[in-house]
């Protein structure tokens, strides 16, 4: 009798311990999985400052006189097309439709600013000159929560990876998330030409 006591106990003791460690493990994947949620939504809240900021030059350079409409409607479909995707960061291909789109947007929006550089007057009222100094910082923001997004999911990713983890995570369907990957090409250094006549 003595012995099948122990022997119960011990059982109780090992489902507790598995029990404890389960409950840790699930409360530290959905902790990691709301922390990449989180983070993420800063990457779009920086994305929306850099829109809601280009908006603010398109009414400015629509207000100047004789301005190339084509090049500003080519931003303003561009930056419709960026904020209609949803992006589900479970879903590699939602996030590089997302990406794709925020480099068209900034594509269109780098070639209206070559062009409004041909208007002296536009580049002297307060609000361009005010945007182009709010879009740098802007980009740097933009720049480090990309960074703290792909931290955020590098940390998830290892906890889902990681044994004992890992049987945690495929039991309760956390798979790996996607890291926020550089633009097509930008591994190549850009050419630069100084060939000034």
């Amino acid at each position: 009798m003595k012995t099948s006591s122990i022997i119960l106990i011990a059982l109780g003791a090992f489902l507790l311990i598995i029990g404890f460690w389960g409950c840790n493990g699930y409360n530290g994947l959905v902790g990691a999985d709301q922390g990449v949620k989180k983070v993420w939504s800063n990457v779009e809240t920086n994305y929306q400052r850099r829109t809601d900021l280009y908006n603010s030059v398109i009414k400015t350079i629509e207000g100047s006189a004789n301005f190339e409409k084509s090049t500003l409607k080519e931003v303003m479909e561009a930056r419709a097309k960026a904020t209609q995707i949803q992006v589900d960061v479970n879903d590699p291909a939602s996030l590089e439709a997302y990406q794709k789109a925020q480099a068209n947007l900034q594509g269109s929006f780098s070639r209206l600013m070559a062009v409004a550089e041909n208007y002296p007057n536009l580049k002297t009222t307060d609000a361009f000159r005010d945007f182009q100094a709010q879009i740098e910082g802007t980009e740097n923001r933009i720049n480090v929560a990309r960074q703290d997004y792909n931290k955020a999911i590098e940390d998830y990713n290892l906890r889902v990876k990681k044994f004992p983890g890992v049987i945690l995570a495929r039991l309760f369907g956390y798979n790996d998330k996607p890291f926020y990957k550089a633009d097509e090409g930008t591994d190549k250094a850009p050419q630069i030409d100084f060939n000034i006549k």
